[in-house]
């Protein structure tokens, strides 16, 4: 009897280690493997789907020449363009060199704080800075930079670090884009020679930057690029990601995009571009962004931009209400002068999409796409949907003041508002046009924004 005691003791004990060892590894945090298959079942932080709009910012080297595009140096001394190398020729001395444009990067009248107020006054939630683009000048003091960096060249200044506190004393999200190669780097051209099978520049370069930017900055964010020539593997990708989710401090919030080697666009990481200025026709199975910029011919500034490649207002409202109605995030880029000012085109633009957000943010942040996209009668119509209210934006007003829309099914309890104005309006049922309803009778200048309204309907199933 004693011995049989003594067993249930034992048996007892196991059971209760069992159970402890498994409550153990429920509260334990997921380990995530350098594979695809693993890195891609992470899940997306909540933050990203609900912020819906950032401001991109392209800000570098680039914007001293500030003519053609931020691929200048690439254009004029990689592919040698004629009206590059003839830009060059009538304005700069000869063995002007690219590296002559660094001191000129002055960022004198940089103020982060103005900056961050913009992006704020805009509507964004997110803020997206050039960390370094392909031309493999850092915006902060990187230590394997070889001095091409924003604080021992130009600015002497960390405008990573700057623009990021301002950023965060206003409650957006912060993130960094990265590009994995430089065009002209010696270890990045001795890897293309031997045909990527040597990681020269990859350890000694593009790792310890990525580290060093998450470990200094703890980015909510990072847009990586520049990955097009080389898989993956050659990037160690995959342990940097693994990394990432399991022991950076950010594991928690940080996202990332998709742009990690050859093949990896639209297929692994955390959301999807696709590519720059990726727009699908219908809903994605997998969270995505749109990218672009307010000037459609460059990310940089550029002295020679014109009015006609100017993005305007309803034009860029159309994209985000689209975006959005398809399950996007929608990321607007705009590019600094070499001394640090927005000038007043691109502060225009977004002070406008700010202004569209007071008014019809409800539809916008945190909403969910809904069973119809889109229709189109009279007009074109983008539905969002948050909780249990359905919203419509239309981008044309219909002549006669009513709109009809087929995809909603009404209920007796059915109420129907346009967001800026408080009474709600008269609406009716037909069999063939769908719910028909009738907007104010207001002069334009009454209404509450001039284009792209949006219909908040309640209680439809």
């Amino acid at each position: 009897m004693w011995e049989l005691k003594g067993e249930r003791r034992a048996v007892g004990l196991a059971l209760l280690l069992l159970l402890l060892s498994a409550a153990a590894q429920a509260r334990a945090p997921r380990r995530y493997t350098p594979n695809w298959k693993s890195l891609d079942s992470r899940p997306l932080p909540k933050w990203f789907d609900e912020a819906k709009f950032g401001v991109f910012v392209h800000w570098g080297v680039f914007s001293v020449p500030a003519w053609g595009s931020e691929w200048f140096w690439w254009h004029w001394q990689g592919e040698r363009i004629p009206a590059y190398e003839n830009f060059m020729k009538e304005n700069y001395p000869p063995g002007f060199s690219y590296a002559d444009f660094g001191p000129q990067f002055t960022a004198r009248f940089f103020q982060p704080d103005q900056w961050a107020e913009l992006f704020q006054a805009a509507g964004a939630k997110y803020v997206v800075l050039t960390t370094k683009h392909h031309e493999g000048f850092t915006n902060w003091p990187s230590p394997v930079s070889w001095n091409w960096n924003s604080k021992d060249v130009g600015p002497h200044r960390d405008l990573v670090g700057e623009l990021g506190a301002a950023v965060r004393k206003r409650n957006l999200r912060y993130g960094l884009y990265h590009s994995l190669m430089e065009w002209f780097h010696p270890l990045y051209l001795l890897d293309k020679k031997n045909g990527f099978k040597t990681q020269y520049f990859v350890i000694a370069k593009t790792m310890p930057e990525l580290y060093d930017l998450v470990n200094s900055y703890k980015p909510d964010l990072i847009w990586s690029d520049g990955e097009w020539e080389c898989p993956d593997t050659y990037w160690n990708s995959t342990a940097f990601l693994a990394w990432l989710y399991n022991d950076s401090p950010v594991k928690d919030q940080v996202v990332v995009n998709d742009r990690w080697g050859q093949n990896c666009s639209c297929h692994h990481g955390g959301y999807y571009n696709c590519q720059d200025k990726y727009r699908p026709h219908s809903l994605p199975n997998h969270k995505w962004e749109m990218c672009t910029s307010v000037d459609k011919a460059s990310w940089g500034y550029r002295r020679d931009m014109t009015l006609s490649t100017i993005a305007k207002e309803n034009e860029i409202i159309e994209e985000l209400v689209q975006t959005v109605s398809l399950g996007g995030n929608y990321l607007l880029n705009i590019g600094p002068t070499k001394d640090g000012l927005i000038v007043p085109i691109f502060q225009e633009r977004l002070l406008a999409v700010g202004k569209w957000l007071q008014v019809n943010g409800e539809a916008i942040y945190a909403s969910k796409p809904w069973r119809v996209q889109s229709e189109k009668n009279m007009t074109v119509v983008w539905y969002t949907s948050k909780d249990s209210a359905v919203y419509a934006t239309f981008l044309n007003w219909p002549e006669n003041g009513i709109i009809n829309l087929k995809s909603p099914q009404t209920t007796s309890a059915t109420k129907i508002r346009m967001l800026g104005i408080e009474e709600y309006l008269s609406w009716g049922q037909d069999p063939q046009e769908g719910v028909l309803i009738s907007l104010p009778p207001l002069p334009p200048t009454a209404l509450p924004v001039e284009f792209a309204w949006t219909l908040k309907l309640t209680n439809v199933k």
